[in-house]
């Protein structure tokens, strides 16, 4: 099949989430004049901050630089992990087992967060807990699966059970692997029909989200922030930069300490039902220990897959990068060659130096920044972490506030170097461990 070949005749170039729910604005809130906390970023952060504070009874006034959810929230694989979405560090510095449980600890608190605010504000996202499973693509990757399996049973709840090779293939319909891990403490949604959710409960709240209002100047005063928009300027006592991947020169401070990637996905058409229960017999989600990780699901609706990754580290349409992309769902699916794609899109994630997420406060800005990837229930985390705090009826110090949030000395906001240099050293490194088995 040519590379022009895969694409379906109703292809489209945009997130196939956006069938059921496309960011839109057709009528523009007003920018107040004055509001207690002002969030830049009507992401996942930005608004689990906004229906926190809402539900403490303090004024909160979201404002993005275009339609609500049209960033990552609405773009995103859908994958929701607990204490496994805290990994070794690819190239930084890797914390204390002390200080990685905390952490692992966290994040199994944000998933069950998660999951109990889908719940309670009914939100109908096509929220499956059927656990995730990571594949190992050699025996040495395998053997420290090992190790973080144990590592996961003693923060967390999470499950967590090793799958040997000649097992695999009860989890996923590919011989690609050399074994495995299977976390409970896992599951995948909608991540569009998850934030229109989001966002109704918010506003329900009493939350006013302005959209096209992008952030045009920052001042601090005695009694707190004078935020300049494109639709007006507002008074605030404290301001939320929730701008995780799409963060600019607006606040400098924030933008050298994350790195934002963008991320590929495609759809494929529908499967055949007996091709998908070969694939996923068991609806898990699924990652790799690959540096360079692909990340896959089915559909809500069970009626095709979804693949994600990266493989060229120059920025590429969506519809440039597809090809690639589906050429490594044929190397885990060889089965697909006969189908086509009927959506590709893309959309940033934020890396952090220290390759962990961070909320705090930075030069008198309240932030919750640097999914690294795993945004869904760590934004929604740590975003509802942050509002307890600005509230100050936090019983609890979130892990991922610790005070210090790093730079590095030889990055300043421009990953034009930076991110091709260190992901081919990555892609490099995942050569060699799949080639020595």
């Amino acid at each position: 099949m040519g590379q022009t070949d895969i694409f379906h005749e109703a292809f489209k170039e945009r997130p196939y989430w956006w069938e059921a729910y496309a960011p839109e604005a057709p009528e523009l809130a007003d920018v107040p004049a004055t509001s207690e906390v002002a969030i830049i970023g009507a992401g996942y952060a930005g608004l689990a901050t906004a229906l926190e504070l809402g539900k403490l009874g303090i004024e909160a006034t979201v404002v993005d630089a275009a339609e609500p959810g049209y960033g990552a929230s609405t773009r995103s694989g859908g994958l929701i992990g607990g204490s496994h979405s805290i990994k070794k560090p690819l190239v930084a510095k890797a914390p204390t087992p002390e200080r990685a449980a905390e952490m692992m600890s966290d994040a199994a608190d944000g998933f069950y967060l998660l999951e109990k605010l889908i719940a309670e504000e009914n939100i109908d996202c096509g929220f499956h807990r059927t656990g995730r499973f990571t594949g190992a693509i050699s025996t040495k990757h395998y053997k420290a699966q090992e190790k973080q399996c144990a590592a996961m049973n003693e923060s967390s709840d999470a499950g967590a059970y090793m799958v040997p090779r000649d097992r695999v293939r009860e989890e996923i319909g590919s011989d690609y692997y050399r074994g495995g891990l299977v976390a409970r403490e896992a599951a995948h949604l909608h991540p569009a029909l998850y934030y229109a959710g989001l966002k109704r409960a918010a506003e329900a709240r009493g939350v006013r989200i302005c959209a096209k209002a992008g952030v045009t100047g920052l001042d601090q005063n005695g009694n707190g922030w004078t935020v300049k928009t494109e639709r007006g300027t507002i008074t605030a006592r404290d301001v939320v930069v929730a701008t995780n991947g799409y963060t600019g020169d607006l606040t400098p401070g924030f933008k050298r300490r994350l790195v934002p990637i963008s991320a590929y996905i495609i759809a494929t058409e529908e499967l055949p039902p007996d091709l998908l229960a070969s694939i996923s017999p068991k609806n898990r989600s699924f990652v790799e220990t690959l540096r360079i990780v692909p990340f896959f699901r089915l559909s809500p609706d069970g009626t095709r897959l979804i693949f994600g990754s990266r493989v060229k580290w120059r920025d590429l349409s969506a519809a440039e990068m597809a090809p690639l992309i589906f050429e490594r769902a044929l190397e885990r699916f060889p089965e697909l060659a006969d189908y086509k794609i009927t959506h590709a899109w893309n959309g940033n994630v934020a890396l952090t130096i220290d390759e962990q997420p961070h909320l705090g406060e930075l030069e008198g800005l309240h932030y919750a920044l640097g999914c690294n990837g795993s945004g869904v229930a760590q934004m929604t985390y740590m975003g509802t972490q942050l509002a307890r705090k600005i509230a100050r009826v936090a019983n609890y110090r979130c892990a991922f506030d610790t005070g210090v949030f790093p730079t590095h000395p030889l990055y300043n906001g421009n990953k034009t170097l930076l991110v091709p240099m260190v992901g081919n050293y990555l892609r490099f490194r995942d050569w060699w461990d799949r080639r020595s088995g």
